[in-house]
């Protein structure tokens, strides 16, 4: 088996898939406030 080493794994995919979500949910949220506040507006 090979020696682990600290530090030397390669996080490029997963770094690129936590950006992924992180814009998502970023991008989810101001959508469910702008819905809220057209439906505060409207009186629905």
């Amino acid at each position: 088996m090979a020696e682990y080493k600290p530090g030397n794994m390669d996080i490029r995919d997963q770094e690129r898939t936590f950006n992924g979500f992180v814009r998502f949910v970023t991008v989810s949220v101001i959508v469910i406030i702008c819905f809220l506040v057209f439906l505060a507006l409207v009186g629905g």
